[in-house]
């Protein structure tokens, strides 16, 4: 008798407790943590929101910065005029965004990491070697210089942005010379995204691709915020254009962090995640500076290197933009961090805000 009433006992303790593995998801907007902003979080605030008028002081000016723990809002901080509305400019963040959405064409049987670009865009023709691989590890081995409005003259990307370029910046990119055999050597290139871009209007054919990214990923994902840009020939600038409000693209991070599962559905191929997630060693390590994966960065050391973020767990991955945009992917940890800044200073340190962001959570001392 006793342990009949033990038995109901301790089923109704399970039945009154929520399952620790519950799996919460944006259905229809994040919830918020209960403790979120807490006290512990004023070392990240000070750190990441630098007074714009404290040039010498250590830290970073940051517009926005969100951190989902197990997905919950567990700080969220904003400096006007951006808001949680705020469609932000995300820079080179839309590379990996793109990347996101080939998977979910890859997930539609539209393509093979192995294809010869050429398949999907003609005018690769003139260099029938380089595969879709080599353009996602930014490895085309086309002459490229990744230089920006400091370095002008020398630069690839700022006449492919803004001059000759920007009326079919694929068509650009491929009129590049040759410069190492493909997939030999990584070499960053805003031209390779935009050359993905382009093939990807074949794979899903002209009439879908003005929608595609609405309908394939952002619909799926709750994703309203979502404005992409077109070049004068109609194809999305898969480098540098795509804004989008902070929560929505944590939802790109919770996807990725979820091995490309939206609640019951898959709408990423597991292998097409992990690729993402898969170290290209052909590149030199810059101290402090993430590594290449399939067209996300990662916190893996390459051979010649120490891993770029030693305060950090090395499965972290992210997509970087330029004057600080990031999104950071720490599946160890369950989190999902994005930044948001106009930081032309570039004081932040990924390694310095990520070290704090944890020790927040945990309850530590930086």
């Amino acid at each position: 008798m006793k342990q009949a009433l033990l038995v109901v006992m301790l089923s109704l303790v399970v039945l009154s407790t929520p399952a620790q593995s519950e799996e919460l998801w944006p259905v229809p907007d994040w919830s918020q943590a209960a403790d979120s902003n807490s006290p512990a979080w004023r070392q990240v605030q000070a750190y990441a929101f630098t007074a714009r008028d404290e040039q010498s002081r250590e830290g970073a000016r940051s517009d926005a910065l969100l951190v989902i723990k197990q997905g919950r809002i567990v700080y969220e901080h904003y400096a006007a005029p951006t808001t949680a509305q705020t469609s932000h400019l995300t820079w080179s963040i839309s590379k990996s965004v793109l990347a996101t959405l080939l998977g979910v064409a890859r997930n539609e049987g539209r393509f093979e990491l192995s294809d010869p670009v050429a398949r999907f865009y003609p005018a690769m023709q003139a260099h029938p070697r380089i595969r879709l691989q080599d353009l996602l590890h930014w490895a085309s081995g086309l002459d490229w210089q990744e230089d920006y409005e400091y370095a002008p003259l020398n630069s690839s990307v700022v006449p492919m942005l803004y001059t000759r370029g920007r009326g079919d910046m694929a068509a650009y990119t491929v009129a590049r010379p040759a410069a190492v055999e493909p997939g030999q050597r990584f070499l960053y290139s805003s031209g390779d995204s935009n050359v993905l871009a382009a093939a990807l209007r074949t794979m899903v054919g002209p009439e879908r691709y003005q929608q595609y990214p609405w309908d394939a990923l952002f619909s799926p994902l709750g994703i309203t915020s979502a404005v992409w840009e077109r070049d004068a020939s109609g194809t999305l600038v898969g480098s540098s254009y795509l804004y989008m409000s902070a929560r929505d693209l944590a939802r790109i991070g919770l996807l990725m962090l979820r091995d490309g599962r939206w609640q019951s559905q898959q709408l990423l191929p597991k292998d097409w995640v992990a690729f993402n997630r898969t170290l290209f060693t052909k590149a030199v390590a810059q101290p402090g500076e993430a590594n290449p994966g399939g067209h996300w960065w990662l916190n893996q050391p390459l051979p010649d290197g120490q891993r770029p973020w030693p305060d950090v767990p090395a499965d972290t991955f992210a997509a970087l933009g330029h004057w600080g945009q990031a999104l950071y992917v720490m599946p160890d940890e369950q989190m999902v961090v994005v930044r948001f800044a106009d930081d032309r200073d570039e004081q932040l340190r990924h390694n310095e805000l990520l070290k704090r962001v944890l020790a927040a959570q945990s309850g530590a001392q930086p």
